[in-house]
């Protein structure tokens, strides 16, 4: 407990517009290589980049969107570095001037308590291609598809304290940019992903340790690892008497290891200076206005909202709330049930996610429309059939077997509720079970659930649960 881990993220958001941020070319994922790479995106001499002003409007949304500074003018720089997937010998991005400035993000963490997470900026860049290294027989192959596509680099201060703190940001960030619709969220394409600085410094000193940045890391539990296992790393350093190296590092997740990349480089090795191609981005309070206009209910409004209105639980709320398709999935149900709120929450959070998390669909491609589980569920209200009943109905709803009510009828299901006819069928269950029956008078209460059992089993799930429970209790007092 003498160490205190300092960690700051640096995430990577690919903007969900149709071309590239100085170009017109496709950002279309899958593409055969170098089919969307023009001119501009390789900087052919006499190309002139042209800024996307789509990518400024989700640059300026997701500052709102976080309480942000949105600079009125900011700048577009050269960082000048050589790698083989960077046609151009340098990338555009932001640099002195970018256009998203002093923001926040709260994050909850165990046992409803919440941290506030400073935002440094967010500014606008174009991505690199992508250098390949299989099945090239020792060769490298390198595709320019993604050179030019845009990107917002969003830089968190170092407040974060540990590798759950760093993953519980960067999940809040990922459902702020899906929400607003800028970014698709999708990390096994890339179109979100981090860089993990990271240091160890003994608890009361103020100063900072040296730092590890461990670059591209693309799913949550990587990130946990790889911050979880430098964390260890570096702590070893120190206490056998060594230094830790300011370095790039990478993660192997295989080994589940970080190992070094190269030195890590300061802002002066890249020589930044305004890109002479490109004018300032000016931005006046007209455009920042209708941006605010197009934002929808965000996340967190959303689930304050939820507990309000529906009188959910924080929980509950916050799992409708994962992502806007979920949340107007769970209000269309509702509004078609006509009430009922927590009973639609039960559903929509268990077996319909079960469902679509079973075979893998997003939520506009389930089988099963807010309208049709509604109709459900309004069987269950009016006790046609037991909740039991309704998950063997929602399956064959699941699989297009026709409506709710159609189900029930072809496969018999509907509830047995006449009083007469379950009493008869506890009264055989009692008399064929004597030895349970003097055991439960005799003070053995858990055989209660065998009687249950054995009633539900004689009338193939059928019979009211409740009305079971109350006139069995009855008929065992004798």
């Amino acid at each position: 407990m003498e160490w205190e881990t300092v960690i700051g993220l640096e995430i990577h958001a690919q903007l969900a517009t149709d071309s590239k941020i100085f170009s017109g070319a496709s950002t279309a994922y899958g593409a055969e290589p170098n089919t969307q790479a023009c001119a501009i995106d390789l900087g052919l001499p006499g190309v002139l980049p042209v800024l996307n002003r789509e990518a400024a409007r989700m640059a300026v949304a997701l500052g709102l969107a976080i309480g942000a500074e949105i600079a009125r003018r900011s700048v577009f720089a050269r960082k000048n570095y050589f790698y083989p997937d960077l046609p151009k010998g340098y990338q555009i991005s932001q640099y002195e001037l970018p256009i998203v400035q002093k923001g926040q993000l709260t994050i909850d963490l165990d046992e409803g308590a919440s941290k506030t997470i400073g935002i440094t900026r967010a500014h606008l860049e174009e991505d690199a291609g992508k250098s390949l290294h299989e099945d090239f027989q020792g060769l490298s192959g390198i595709d320019l598809n993604r050179a030019g596509t845009p990107l917002l680099e969003i830089v968190s201060e170092p407040d974060l304290r540990s590798a759950k703190e760093a993953v519980a940001y960067m999940k809040k960030l990922h459902q702020l940019v899906v929400y607003l619709g800028i970014c698709d969220g999708n990390m096994q394409e890339g179109s979100f992903r981090c860089d993990a600085n990271v240091s160890v410094r003994r608890k009361g000193d103020p100063k900072l340790g040296t730092r590890a940045e461990i670059k591209n890391l693309n799913s949550f539990r990587f990130v946990e690892r790889a911050i979880e296992f430098e964390i260890e790393r570096q702590i070893d350093v120190i206490e056998a008497g060594g230094e830790v190296v300011q370095e790039t590092r990478l993660y192997d997740p295989d080994k589940g290891e970080t190992r070094s990349m190269r030195g890590k480089e300061e802002a002066n090795d890249y020589r930044y200076f305004p890109d002479p191609d490109l004018l300032p981005l000016l931005i006046d309070e007209d455009f920042i206005a209708t941006v605010r206009a197009g934002l929808p209910e965000l996340p967190d409004a959303k689930k304050r909202r939820f507990m309000t209105q529906y009188g959910l639980s924080g929980y509950d709320a916050g799992v409708l709330t994962t992502s806007r398709a979920l949340g107007d999935y769970y209000e269309a149900t509702v509004a078609a049930l006509g009430g009922e709120a927590k009973l639609c929450a039960n559903w929509v959070m268990g077996d319909f996610s079960a469902f679509l998390n079973r075979d893998n669909r997003q939520i506009a491609e389930s089988p099963v429309s807010p309208a049709q589980l509604a109709g459900l569920l309004r069987r269950i209200q009016d006790r046609t059939i037991s909740g039991k009943i309704a998950k063997d109905v929602f399956e064959a709803l699941w699989a297009g077997e026709g409506e709710t009510d159609a189900i029930i009828e072809k496969r018999g299901l509907r509830q047995i509720t006449d009083t007469s006819a379950i009493e008869k069928v506890i009264d055989e269950a009692i008399a064929a079970n004597p030895e349970q029956l003097a055991q439960y008078r005799a003070g053995k209460d858990k055989l209660f659930a065998f009687f249950v059992g054995q009633v539900m089993k004689a009338s193939k799930g059928k019979a009211n649960p409740q009305q079971v429970n109350e006139l069995l209790a009855e008929k065992l007092k004798g």
